[in-house]
């Protein structure tokens, strides 16, 4: 049985028991904020749709979507359960409910019941990502060329910008409480671009892509180092592929250090 919940206090308890499993826990409740923001806060959030799976009266599952019902798009912030039944019947809700949305699901690699329900139907994942947190021992790295985002550049940084994800260049740049976004400008045209929060306590940049001829000349690592001045004094950490061996390099060169055990999972799936 699925209830909304409109309080988390009695399920605390739950949340800590899971949420310590380290094949169970959710990469999204790492730290105090996470957990603040992310599930806490959830029930006073409009678009936030906080659920509960219960079996014989207990709770077997707890869940927290971000649906946006004219974008038809769906994103599982918390997910805790070590029932295979209580996600069996979370996403029999979501297909019943939502047919025709797309629903991003960010994950524990380790959740094996998780993987295969997703799997079996039919969503598409992206390869496991590595957690980084930014260190104190941050080098001096020179930044000329790279600027904040302004109308000048607006264009190119759109054109260039990358499309198959939720946030957009467009999204982006409409919504600067959330994000700041830096360009790399290489006489007169934008070579790189860098997407990052700027709301939290530990931002995070979100996307950075630098044009392949201009590869292997430093932009990357510029981009990040402005965007490290300008997020200080808070705390940054990001996510790539664990396969990416010369971007853990990068952003291990401005200070940023591997997380062991807080890797995440990303499947999409277009519900039918």
């Amino acid at each position: 049985m699925i209830q909304q919940l409109s309080s988390l206090e009695p399920y605390l308890p739950f949340v800590a028991d899971v949420n310590g499993d380290p094949c169970f826990s959710d990469p999204m409740l790492t730290n105090e904020e996470q957990i603040r923001r992310n599930l806490l806060n959830a029930v006073q959030k409009p678009n936030d749709h906080v659920l509960g799976v219960f079996c014989d009266g207990k709770m077997t599952g707890l869940f927290v979507f971000l649906i946006i019902e004219q974008e038809r798009y769906i994103e599982m912030i918390v997910g805790l359960s070590r029932s295979e039944k209580a996600y069996e019947e979370i996403l029999a809700y979501l297909q019943s409910s939502y047919a025709g949305f797309w629903a991003d699901f960010v994950f524990n690699p380790k959740n094996g019941s998780l993987r295969t329900l997703l799997t079996q139907k039919g969503a598409v994942f992206c390869e496991e990502q590595q957690k980084m947190i930014l260190t104190g021992d941050v080098p001096a790295v020179e930044t000329d060329g790279v600027e904040r985002l302004s109308d000048r550049y607006m264009d190119q940084y759109l054109a260039m910008h990358g499309t198959d994800c939720y946030w957009t260049g467009e999204k982006v740049a409409a919504t600067p409480e959330r994000f700041n976004a830096f360009v790399a400008v290489d006489h007169g045209t934008v070579v790189g671009y860098l997407d990052v929060t700027n709301c939290f306590d530990e931002n995070e940049p979100f996307d950075l892509l630098v044009l392949e001829s201009h590869r292997r000349k430093g932009w990357g690592r510029k981009l990040i180092a402005k965007a490290i001045e300008e997020n200080r004094p808070k705390a940054m950490m990001l996510l790539t592929e664990v396969s990416n061996s010369p971007a853990i390099a990068l952003y291990e060169s401005v200070g940023f250090v591997k997380v062991q055990g807080q890797n995440n999972l990303t499947a999409t799936w277009n519900i039918p």
